[in-house]
């Protein structure tokens, strides 16, 4: 269950910076998690929920933002829904396609009292 090191790391990042900006309590850590990041949205809450205990972030909520798996097109510039394989642009026909975002896993704010 890899989504345990990875709520680990957001703690982390999320007490890092109520400590640098010198919060007593985290009431809301949302975070981006891309629809191909491999992470089971559950799973991080679950495991989020278990170590926050006993911390500045033990009341806080743990929202989840799924972006979606996405391209972009060199040729003709445009942007392709990558959540199925994908192996030419649907709009030119081209294969000179990249993905551009549904991937990430970043902290995107915190909210403190």
């Amino acid at each position: 269950m890899h989504e345990l090191s990875i709520a680990q790391s957001l703690l982390a990042i999320v007490l890092d910076e109520a400590r640098r900006h010198q919060v007593n309590k985290v009431t809301k850590v949302a975070v981006k998690i891309g629809a191909l990041a491999g992470v089971v949205p559950s799973s991080l809450t679950f495991s989020f929920d278990l170590i926050k205990e006993g911390t500045k972030a033990a009341e806080a909520e743990l929202v989840i933002e799924q972006a979606p798996a996405v391209g972009e097109c060199h040729t003709c510039e445009g942007e392709i829904d990558m959540s199925r394989l994908v192996e030419q642009c649907p709009h030119c026909g081209s294969k000179d396609i990249e993905f551009t975002g549904g991937q990430e896993l970043y902290v995107d704010h915190i909210e403190a009292e």
